[in-house]
């Protein structure tokens, strides 16, 4: 019997076991918390939404910032919160995590700056949520505060690597096991703006073993994010910033 294709980042897969793993080989993340950090000015009160294990919102904190980093999968945030307890005391009581969704945000705080980071408001249908998501991050930024989002380009979309038995990511564990990721389907709908991934996490623990496999979907929805900011009484800050031709973060300020 095949695997159940679980959504990606669920508890039961396997794509937040190894998220860490997976975003440290990640060159096309390359620059995106230089950004972050240089739309603080001075020390700030930091929202990120989709925190995930903590690797934009730790590195924030040990900056002098404060953080809340929020993420609706509870198997991210176990292990950002194991992070943060393994801070300093200083900086760990500069961060904190909280599970919630960001399409309705109720936090009875403000933020002189609110991050959507790695693709996280893509994993939504661009209607309702994006709508609720934007008002939301208006509600709570304090007037002059910034918004970033990123969000994946159309064409990297289209032209995601196809299915093949080569694997696209291959990490060797203790032990001589190993793990490997494999891109069993692919599929780019123009007319929905969604692009679909079914994905193999396969893990053996040392050789000869055998194999655990994860098959997980990994969904983006495409769209134009500035009617969403104005509709929500935010403006365009600046232009784009392109992090390397993947994606592009898009800066909106609360007048």
């Amino acid at each position: 019997m095949a695997p159940t294709t679980r959504p990606y980042y669920s508890s039961k897969g396997l794509s937040a076991v190894h998220y860490d793993l997976l975003t440290a080989a990640d060159k096309t993340l390359s620059g995106d918390l230089d950004v972050y950090a240089g739309l603080a000015k001075g020390p700030s009160q930091i929202l990120e939404l989709g925190a995930g294990t903590g690797r934009i919102a730790l590195e924030l904190a040990k900056r002098g910032h404060s953080v809340l980093g929020l993420d609706i999968a509870p198997a991210m945030l176990d292990q950002a919160e194991a992070k943060r307890k393994a801070l300093d005391p200083e900086t760990a009581a500069r961060l904190r995590f909280k599970l919630g969704d960001m399409a309705s945000l109720s936090l009875g705080e403000t933020f002189d700056l609110v991050l959507c980071t790695y693709f996280t408001l893509a994993h939504v249908p661009a209607g309702a949520s994006w709508r609720n998501t934007f008002k939301g991050v208006a509600r709570h930024l304090k007037p002059g505060g910034l918004a970033a989002f990123h969000l994946p380009l159309e064409d990297r979309m289209r032209e995601a690597p196809p299915p093949s038995d080569k694997p696209v990511f291959l990490h060797a564990l203790e032990g001589g096991g190993h793990v490997a990721l494999y891109i069993l389907e692919h599929g780019f709908n123009p007319k929905l703006g969604r692009m679909d991934l079914v994905l193999d996490f396969v893990t053996k623990a040392a050789p000869g073993a055998a194999a655990t496999h994860s098959h997980e979907r990994l969904t983006y929805y495409l769209a134009d994010p500035v009617p969403f900011a104005q509709a929500a009484g935010l403006e365009v800050a600046m232009a784009p910033i392109d992090i390397s031709g993947v994606g592009a973060i898009h800066v909106f300020r609360k007048p």
